[in-house]
């Protein structure tokens, strides 16, 4: 027999086999059509990109600074969460079903074969592209996002300009926010005109000097929230208080327990509320990585999804 004629009858069987198309397709080039990848991982970067920022316009133009207008915080969150899963969509269904449509056609390979290598396209191609916007989060978007943060702190700003305003008054007679307890602390209590006039006399006598107030109001910040303050700090306290005041020693000693009271209420309730919003914000950055996370999948499997889509109409 011919040694050319045995030679071309085996390459005849091997185009024949399917696992020898398969393997010769393996050998003679990637399986990988890393152009078709980096276009569609261009396309959805490119696509989240312009998205975002679109959805950062349309959150902007949502809040206001004025209460009772704009949306409330729920609703921002949750059109938020949205809004990013469905970026997620649009931007892998686009990548993928780019990365699909162009690929290489594969002519020797079986469907179950190209139909992971469309799946593995797609993938690749979400991948690539979560990485790019991964990599530009910190200076593309964070640039386009300065603005709304710099509003924002503009507005907090503002806010903590005008409390330091109302307080200033308040900070000359005693460490804030101890300023209108003190001041109620020493208010004169008249019965009629004549006990008015003769407290408010008193009343300007000792208030020549803030000695007395200011050392009142580090008295009621020494001691801690939880502990009641200390019979002696009561009987000064009630002595000053009588002096200012002309009301006796014990229904002074009685106004600084009073007023000590809530002292105590208001600063309880700072502290609730600075929990409490901590705890909200704790909250909201969990539920915002676990809604990033799902829709990080849910644009993982669309893009290998679409690819799929993609691929087959490349091949019909």
């Amino acid at each position: 027999m011919d040694i050319s004629s045995t030679a071309g009858a085996e390459r005849i069987d091997r185009r024949r086999s399917p696992a020898g198309s398969l393997a010769a397709d393996l050998a003679g080039r990637s399986a990988v059509s890393w152009g078709a990848v980096a276009a569609g991982a261009a396309a959805a970067a490119s696509l989240s990109l312009i998205l975002l920022i679109l959805g950062v316009g349309l959150g902007l133009s949502s809040v206001s600074p004025w209460a009772r207008e704009g949306a409330n915080a729920a609703t921002i969150g949750l059109s938020t969460i949205l809004w990013l899963s469905l970026t997620q969509v649009l931007a892998s269904a686009m990548g993928g079903y780019l990365a699909g449509r162009l690929r290489a056609r594969w002519t020797e390979a079986p469907a179950d074969e190209v139909y992971f290598r469309d799946t593995a396209h797609g993938f690749l191609a979400w991948a690539v592209a979560s990485l790019a916007t991964a990599a530009l989060l910190g200076s593309v978007i964070a640039s386009i996002l300065g603005g709304g943060v710099q509003a924002g702190a503009s507005m907090a700003a503002t806010g903590t300009a005008s409390a330091a305003v109302a307080g200033s008054a308040a900070g000359a007679q005693g460490p804030a926010p101890m300023g209108y307890f003190v001041d109620a602390l020493f208010r004169p209590m008249a019965a009629n005109a004549e006990q008015a006039a003769s407290a408010s006399a008193v009343s300007a006598q000792a208030q020549a000097s803030d000695k007395d107030t200011a050392e009142v109001g580090r008295i009621f910040m020494n001691v801690s929230r939880a502990q009641p303050l200390p019979a002696e700090d009561i009987r000064y306290i009630g002595q000053l208080v009588a002096q200012r005041t002309g009301l006796s020693q014990q229904d002074s000693e009685k106004r600084v327990n009073d007023v000590y009271s809530r002292v105590q209420a208001k600063l309880n309730d700072a502290e609730v509320a600075v929990r409490e919003a901590a705890d909200k914000a704790r909250k909201a950055s969990a539920y915002s990585a676990l809604w990033l996370f799902v829709s990080l999948l849910v644009g993982a499997f669309v893009a290998s999804l679409a690819a799929t889509f993609g691929g087959r109409l490349r091949d019909a």
